[in-house]
């Protein structure tokens, strides 16, 4: 996995939970790296997992969550140090479908060996989205956290539904659907 996703998570909790928690959750989990990132630099997935586990038991909070919430950081992180990708799409839903096709393409250009996830999109009838994931890594919540990121900056109110695909293979469906308001 990528450093720039470690540095990432290491500023979220540096954010949320300041320093002194990123020096006991490197301290806690021991991780081969030593917990020195760079954004370049590629690391295991696993102490990632390690140190979120560890945040969770530390501050109480299911580790879905804090994936979940680390994915709509992510995206912000995204948002701000890499531009040239939103410049091509004015809305959440063009955004999404151009994450396979043209975002990861341009992420392997700059980080040839990166595993990125795949993402397959559909437009479902009477508007809305189903993207489907699958990764090595089993990310969903991450994936989620950065969908309703991505939907939250363009302005779109959406409701998203994770189904898991069974079989072999596996992955996640995200149905992703315009937000329906409800009045009283």
């Amino acid at each position: 996995m990528k450093g720039v996703v470690f540095t990432g998570f290491v500023d979220m909790v540096e954010e949320g939970f300041g320093i002194e928690m990123v020096d006991y959750l490197i301290d806690e989990t021991k991780p081969p790296s030593g917990g020195a990132y760079t954004a370049t630099g590629t690391y295991s997935h696993h102490e990632l997992v390690a140190m979120v586990i560890k945040l969770g038991e530390k501050t109480g909070t299911p580790v879905s969550e804090l994936i979940r919430s680390f994915g709509n950081h992510l995206f912000g992180l995204f948002k701000a140090n890499y531009p040239a990708f939103f410049l091509e799409n004015t809305d959440g839903w063009s955004f999404l479908k151009s994450v396979d096709s043209y975002i990861h393409v341009e992420v392997r250009k700059l980080y040839p060996d990166a595993e990125l996830p795949r993402f397959e999109c559909r437009d479902l009838e009477g508007g809305g989205l189903e993207m489907v994931y699958n990764s090595a890594r089993c990310f969903e919540e991450l994936a989620l956290g950065m969908i309703e990121g991505c939907m939250e900056h363009f302005g779109h109110a959406v409701d998203i539904k994770m189904i898991p695909i069974e079989g072999e293979g596996g992955g996640t469906v995200f149905r992703i659907l315009p937000a329906v308001c409800k009045e009283g």
